[in-house]
């Protein structure tokens, strides 16, 4: 039967203490002696010991002396005897560890961090309980990255020098896939919603490519924060998640399960802010505006975030360089909240060094782009921890911890920062099908490119008439600017031949940067280059053979863009204005491009959201030139529903040539009450109204004179084989000319 140490030594205590000294003595050690030992030598297991000559031993010294060996984890065996004032100490030394091996693993993405985590390291003692442990700490992780079948065994191979071999025999089997996954309890929001908040999705067999239908308590983590962070940002402030798991359902598969109980929705009720009596309540005068706008309104996690940067910003001033704060909370009913924001000054620290560790592939200058707080700096704790937050939130790394230590006599901080890296990189594929044709599109992106913190986007889409190819890439805070550096190149080949008698190929390229002016107000200016080569054939037009040829443009395009929404997915209030221009700085055809879009949103009851949009786009020829037929404005399909896409507006003969303006205007809800029992289908409503008009080289063609409208019902199904469009529309107000379209269908899936 197999003894561990820790057993062996009660043992020898037990022994010891028993049998050997039954009476309490204490006697002086006049000589030591050590034997079996053959790597260590006697001076460094006496060190080891704690003992030495002329010291008076005690029953708990012999003791404290058995430990101390033990401990070293040198030793698996050791007694000692204590007769006529000589101190024998007889040892077995543990042998040492040659190389460690894992054998069955070929993939760095799992290997590394297994040898990263177990204890026994080469050259280190070997222990047979720490052996265990790590076969224990191999399976979990291995259980973490999905392999829920894996098997792991040691083999142990014994050398001639006192020396050992670990191999470490590790069958994967075959990763857990995810069969069905399920939302259960007292969940308020239909299971098609929460399958769009979380990242796991159910196994199809056209899902080649995904990593996201394998099961693994990482995915399975981060869906459940998904999920928390998305009721609390819709005013269910108790809410929990009360349990996830996974049920072996046979073979390989797994359903995946999630418990919630939303709780009621909260709204603010009343807010304070306690500040220090001598501070002035002017210079916070923002936090108090921004109470003013919430109360009243439902609670949400990022409208208390909004508070708290608005704390950032004043800590950020050198007013106010040392203060903290922190939020009181107080149920007062149940659905309502209290807040107080309690605002005091912190010790004057400075912070005196930054550590990084971790980070094998990331550059630590990319690291060090992502800090608010840097070396030099005050220490401010709230903005330390919001660049924390800003790391966590990069996507470049499964675990940031960190740890900060207080110099008090220089009042000087030292902060580590403590990372895990992971994968960074994604691989996508996906292909639709719908009335508007076929489309296939894949892709590569990286978040960490070349260790620096660049965004790498590379991807092509092959649809009914064009194939379209694009490399995008971002730098963030680009030379410690707080501005992004974004650029592109792409190229388009579309093929209209047999429709419209053209076809053109577009090359492009640009630059440029995207910063937040203002709160809220982002302002993204760009250059960009452009080629194209346009060709006719017999059946065109004669406007559209004129045109004919290469054209080269350079153009400065600007946007500026206001986001007041309560959040950017699903948003229940607030809205979003957007202006684009395009200005030519050299063109064959010089042109001037704008573009707008307004939508609000407002929440007409619980869950029903309704939305009123307006979108409008001109190109103006600044010569002498017509625009060119690739750069006529058409309304998207999804402006205007219930004709076809591209198919109202001018006419030339039988081609539909687009124009120089279009607007639209939608008005839209959400219908969540509306057959509730069907969790994969949400319904909505819509009316829509839009115009394309004029006609630059030839105002006879212009139709304008009637506003095209429809309304419609929108279904949006969580099928089996991909996400599933269909709008039911009818035209109310229409041109004889113009093509309509009373049934739209999309599906799309991703492999």
């Amino acid at each position: 039967m197999y003894i561990n140490s820790y057993m062996r030594k009660f043992i020898y205590l037990f022994i010891i203490t028993f049998f050997c000294f039954s009476e309490s003595y204490a006697e002086l050690v006049t000589k030591i002696n050590v034997d079996g030992n053959k790597r260590i030598s006697d001076a460094t297991i006496i060190l080891f010991s704690d003992v030495s000559i002329d010291q008076d031993l005690t029953e708990n010294d012999l003791n404290e002396i058995l430990i101390n060996l033990y401990d070293t984890n040198f030793f698996n065996d050791v007694s000692l005897l204590f007769e006529k004032n000589i101190l024998s100490i007889k040892v077995s030394e543990n042998p040492i560890i040659q190389s460690i091996n894992i054998v069955g693993v070929k993939s760095k993405k799992y290997l590394d961090p297994l040898y990263e985590i177990i204890s026994m390291k080469e050259k280190s003692s070997y222990v047979k309980d720490f052996v265990n442990s790590d076969l224990f700490k191999i399976r979990n992780s291995l259980k973490f990255a999905g392999f829920y079948f894996s098997k792991v065994e040691v083999d142990i191979k014994e050398n001639t020098n006192n020396t050992i071999d670990l191999i470490y025999n590790i069958d994967l089997g075959e990763k857990a896939l995810i069969n069905n996954i399920n939302f259960t309890g007292n969940k308020i929001f239909k299971d098609k919603k929460l399958r769009n908040v979380i990242v796991s999705e159910e196994k199809k067999f056209w899902k080649i490519i995904s990593n996201k239908k394998y099961l693994n308590e990482k995915q399975i983590n981060l869906d459940t924060r998904l999920l928390k962070n998305y009721y609390l940002n819709n005013g269910y402030y108790d809410v929990v998640i009360e349990s996830s798991s996974a049920s072996f359902v046979g073979a390989d598969m797994f359903n995946l399960n999630f418990n919630i109980n939303a709780g009621n929705k909260y709204f603010f009720n009343n807010f304070d802010l306690i500040i220090p009596s001598d501070y002035n309540k002017k210079n916070f005068q923002m936090i108090y505006d921004k109470f003013e706008k919430l109360k009243g309104k439902s609670y949400s996690f990022n409208r208390v975030k909004d508070i708290l940067d608005e704390v950032d910003k004043i800590a950020l001033s050198k007013q106010y360089e040392f203060i903290n704060a922190t939020l009181d909370e107080t149920l007062i009913s149940s659905n309502k909240i209290d807040f107080t924001v309690i605002i005091n000054e912190s010790k004057k620290f400075y912070v005196n060094r930054i550590n990084i560790i971790g980070n094998d592939i990331t550059n630590e200058r990319a690291i060090r782009d992502m800090l608010i707080v840097d070396e030099g700096d005050p220490f401010n704790e709230l903005l330390n921890n919001k660049s924390i937050n800003n790391i966590k939130s990069s996507g470049l790394f499964g675990k940031v911890d960190f740890t900060v230590k207080n110099d008090e006599e220089l009042l000087k901080k030292n902060i580590d920062i403590k990372l895990v890296e992971q994968p960074t990189g994604e691989i996508s594929a996906g292909a639709g099908f719908g009335t508007s044709g076929k489309s296939f599109t894949a892709g590569i992106k990286e978040k960490n490119f070349n260790g620096n913190g660049v965004g790498l986007d590379t991807n092509f889409t092959i649809g009914t008439n064009s194939i379209q190819g694009a490399i995008k890439f971002q730098i963030p805070n680009y030379k410690y600017s707080d501005k992004s550096l974004n650029g592109d190149l792409s190229r388009t080949d579309a093929d209209f031949l047999s429709t419209a008698g053209y076809k053109n190929k577009i090359s492009r390229a640009s630059i440029g940067t995207s910063f937040e002016q203002r709160e809220n107000f982002y302002f993204s200016p760009n250059i960009i280059l452009e080629y194209e080569k346009l060709e006719t054939s017999s059946t065109a037009s004669s406007n559209l053979k004129k045109q004919e040829g290469d054209y080269y443009n350079i153009n400065f395009e600007y946007g500026l863009f206001y986001d007041a929404r309560d959040q950017s997915y699903a948003p229940t209030e607030g809205y979003y204005s957007n202006f684009r221009q395009e200005v030519p700085l050299y063109s064959n055809s010089y042109s001037l491009v704008n573009t707008y879009e307004y939508k609000v949103f407002n929440q007409i009851s619980e869950e029903m959201i309704g939305s009123i949009s307006f979108y409008a786009k001109s190109i103006n020829s600044l010569g002498d030139k017509d625009i060119r037929v690739s750069e006529r404005i058409n309304l998207p399909g999804r402006k205007l529903r219930g004709f076809e896409a591209g198919k109202i507006g001018p006419k030339d003969k039988t081609d539909f040539v687009g124009g120089n303006y279009a607007s639209a205007v939608t008005v839209a809800t959400t219908l969540p009450n509306f057959l509730p029992d069907l969790q994969s289908i949400d319904f909505g409503l819509f009316i829509d109204a839009g115009n394309v008009w004029g006609v630059d080289y030839d105002s006879s063609l212009d139709n304008s004179s009637k506003i095209r409208s429809s309304t419609g019902f929108t279904i949006d199904w969580l099928t089996p084989i991909g996400p599933l469009n269909f709008v039911l529309s009818q035209p109310i107000t229409k041109n004889s000319s113009d093509v309509t379209e009373n049934f739209r269908f999309d599906l799309g899936t991703t492999f």
